[in-house]
């Protein structure tokens, strides 16, 4: 039920944009520019998956692009998506999920880069399902009528727990999907206030430090290699912009495989924008920053949201990805 509304929004307000003519006389979209320099403003989550962009911006990877980004927190990519197609962003990082939710209903969504995947390891994601301390629940199919926490409702989190349930044998229509930050998940869970939740880095080490449990890797349960975000703009934004883009595009890649080579600075920089406690940095599962998206996983994850009904019309992947 309230799939459509997000949809409509983001439609509501490309019209708006485009009707109100946004791009500046710069070319540069809406971005401001300075002195050579063009600021990106990049809506993004703050949780362990866009650490690339944090460090690729300490690094210079985009100061050398001619690039500055404002990276401006959002609880999740369905909230994302209609600030990029305003314009409000003009990139913006959101989970597969709602990115094909928003290309099945016409949303111009235009992916650009990848952004983040699961490590291929079952009981060691970065992300998991997961209970408090003492939850009688030990695995998916137990859930079912159960109150789930997820950030944001039709995303990737309730569509790859539904696919861990299932593999369990449980019915997934049976859960009560609610949404709740990241960050505020692990209070929820040890408050009983929900009984289980999906939790990324950091979240999931924040529930293990205080006893909780991972029943299930559910991103993992949906494809090892799941491409499970990535970074996106309009498709209008794209088509006046084109070398910026590429300079984004660029500069995001060596950003992604500076990171994958490097985790002792990936957990370091999460320091900056998350609230993680520095004694559970090395707690923390990385996941797999990947130079390019998986196509067959992503095929996977249309054919689930097509299941649960999460489209209106079967999203056309060539449109969205690059």
């Amino acid at each position: 039920m309230r799939r459509l509304p997000i949809g409509l929004a983001a439609g509501a307000l490309f019209l708006a944009a485009t009707g109100c003519g946004s791009s500046d006389s710069s070319g540069s979209g809406g971005a401001g520019a300075s002195g050579g320099t063009t600021t990106l403003k990049v809506g993004v989550i703050p949780i362990l998956d866009v650490a690339p962009v944090y460090l690729g911006q300490k690094k210079g990877f985009y100061a050398e692009r001619g690039i500055k980004l404002e990276l401006t927190p959002a609880q999740g990519g369905a909230a994302i998506v209609p600030g990029v197609v305003s314009g409000q962003f003009q990139f913006g990082f959101s989970n597969t999920t709602s990115l094909l939710v928003a290309q099945s209903k016409n949303v111009p969504v235009k992916v650009v880069a990848n952004g983040v995947a699961s490590t291929a390891e079952k009981g060691a994601d970065f992300c998991g399902i997961t209970v408090k301390k003492d939850s009688p629940i030990k695995s998916p199919d137990q859930l079912e009528g159960k109150k789930v926490a997820v950030n944001t409702l039709n995303n990737i989190c309730d569509t790859s727990i539904r696919e861990s349930i299932r593999k369990a044998g449980g019915d997934p229509s049976k859960v009560e999907f609610v949404e709740l930050p990241f960050d505020q998940m692990p209070a929820a869970l040890d408050k009983g206030q929900v009984d289980g939740a999906c939790t990324p880095e950091p979240a999931l080490a924040t529930v293990k430090a205080a006893g909780g449990r991972s029943i299930a890797s559910n991103f993992y349960d949906v494809d090892p290699n799941l491409t499970v975000a990535m970074y996106f703009t309009s498709q209008q934004y794209a088509q006046k912009n084109p070398e910026l883009v590429k300079k984004f595009q660029e500069a995001t890649v060596e950003s992604l495989e500076y990171a994958d080579s490097h985790p002792d600075e990936v957990r370091e920089i999460l320091t900056t924008y998350t609230k993680i406690p520095s004694d559970l940095l090395d707690k923390l599962t990385l996941p797999h920053f990947p130079a390019e998206p998986d196509r067959a996983s992503i095929e996977r994850l249309a054919e689930l949201g097509v299941q649960d009904g999460l489209f209106d019309k079967v999203p056309d992947l060539d449109e969205l990805l690059p």
